[in-house]
């Protein structure tokens, strides 16, 4: 095996297929990356039985072949190479990667244990990369990272013809959104379970590619893929059983509060740099006004005052800092509206518009449960 390829193109690779090198590999193999290059292109992919990571670059070929080499390292070594052609060529059991002065000469290992990578399902629709790397991460602050609770670890993708929502909980908020996107088939329905951290990290190196394709396949071990530019990835799909997340957003309420999003973020900070774990931050809307606060055991205390326009009862609520604080930073306009039903059920932010006069801009909704307040 021999070829040549760009530098810049080569760490691209190698830093999109490296991203999701497990840590803890099962077997060495897994823990490397696999070069395939043919007349024209080179193909860099890894692939640890649940996801699978690919790109293609261009390269300049003199023979064609395969080999395996450690991806961490193959990273570090593309990232720090000068803007220079990179030249591989194999020397018995050792890849030899050659750039301009630079010359590095890396162990193989066995190609022929490298398990074969799965192909990208039938294609399901497309979606805008800007739109869903947006989307996915203002849903997915709401995931569980609780291993030993699966389902809670995922983000939920539903489609009914041109509307795919997406919904994540870990048990104490529920983040839910809305998107277009355009189906293969029109009369086709997705009701899939993402790991939610994977999704969230492809959404994001995706972002710019112009149009996602989505591809899916059923089934036990149902797979769904991504797909932008030269850059494909899949990955094994969760349990499809996640809580009837609909039902959890009350449709009634005793008070709705409007802010400015971003005072009301910067007064949570302060006021929480007090607050001992597990200490809620307090919110006392009247009329006009409301008063967060944070009575700390050990850190002392802290009170602040924002301008809230109020409709309805009086409220005096608590929030864990951290989840409210994500709940802010996700809704993504000038002012939210936070909806009340009492004081120990959950409320829901989401976005308004001061120009639309209060009405919703988006479909966005974050549910959060309340804390316990003293008293």
């Amino acid at each position: 095996m021999k070829f040549q390829v760009e530098r810049q193109a080569l760490a691209d690779a190698v830093a999109w297929v490296a991203r999701s090198l497990p840590q803890r590999p099962p077997m060495p193999v897994l823990s490397g990356i696999l070069l395939s290059v043919d007349s024209d292109e080179l193909t860099v992919s890894s692939f640890d039985y649940e996801v699978s990571t690919q790109m293609r670059i261009e390269a300049n070929t003199d023979t064609a072949g395969k080999a395996l080499v450690s991806g961490r390292l193959l990273a570090d070594i593309t990232k720090a190479l000068p803007n220079r052609p990179v030249e591989f060529s194999v020397d018995g059991s050792r890849l030899v990667l050659t750039c301009g002065s630079s010359k590095f000469t890396l162990p193989t290992m066995p190609v022929e244990d490298y398990p074969a990578l799965p192909k990208l399902p039938e294609l399901s629709g497309t979606v805008n990369s800007d739109e869903f790397a947006r989307v996915v991460s203002t849903v997915a602050v709401a995931a569980g990272r609780d291993e030993t609770l699966p389902m809670l670890t995922g983000l939920r993708i539903e489609t009914d013809g041109e509307t795919m929502t997406l919904a994540a909980t870990d048990r104490y908020r529920l983040a839910v959104r809305e998107m277009t996107w355009k189906p293969a088939s029109p009369g086709q329905k997705i009701e899939v379970l993402v790991p939610a951290k994977m999704l969230s990290d492809t959404a994001k190196a995706l972002a710019g590619s112009g149009e996602i394709q989505i591809s899916l396949s059923a089934g036990a071990d149902g797979l769904i893929g991504f797909s932008g530019g030269d850059r494909h990835t899949t990955t094994r799909l969760l349990d499809p059983e996640f809580p009837p997340f609909r039902k959890l957003i009350p449709s009634d309420q005793l008070a709705t509060a409007d802010l400015q999003t971003q005072d009301l973020i910067e007064a949570v900070r302060r006021v929480a740099l007090v607050a001992d774990r597990g200490t809620p931050v307090q919110l006392a809307f009247d009329d006009g006004s409301v008063k967060l606060s944070v009575a700390g055991e050990d850190e002392g205390s802290a009170e602040e005052s924002l301008p809230a326009q109020l409709s309805g009862d009086d409220i005096r609520i608590g929030f864990n800092p951290q989840y409210f604080l994500d709940g802010l930073g996700a809704v993504g306009a000038d002012s939210v509206r936070m909806s009340f039903v009492t004081s120990t059920k959950p409320a829901v932010l989401s976005p308004t518009s001061s120009e639309s006069e209060g009405e919703a801009v988006d479909s966005y909704r974050y549910l959060i449960m309340p804390m316990r307040l003293p008293g």
